[in-house]
């Protein structure tokens, strides 16, 4: 039986504050999944990439599991999120995409 092994994560501060985003563009290819991290603003025709985070194929899948763990886990406590279910606003991108 293999000893699991300890991983020590370092959180730099600037990391650690955070970047507030309201709009998620999803992309693709064969190998590698790209989540942009977007912060738009009302009346202001151009939105900012705060982030962009690429995974590989597994990775992606491991982290919707997780956050699919961590939404039941958030409305078991403070009760069911609510969506607006309103469309996103048209973007113009082209390619492989998906709006989260």
């Amino acid at each position: 039986m293999d000893e699991k092994q300890k991983v020590n994560i370092n959180l730099p501060q600037d990391v650690a504050e955070g970047q507030y985003a309201n709009l998620a563009i999803i992309s693709h290819s064969s190998s590698e999944f790209v989540i942009d991290f977007v912060r738009m603003m009302p009346n202001v025709q151009t939105a900012n990439v705060k982030s962009r985070i690429i995974l590989t194929p597994e990775h992606a899948l491991r982290l919707l599991g997780a956050l699919g763990e961590n939404i039941e886990r958030y409305e078991k406590e403070f009760g069911p999120i609510k969506s607006n279910n309103q469309p996103m606003p048209p973007i113009g991108f082209t390619g492989t995409k998906g709006n989260a």
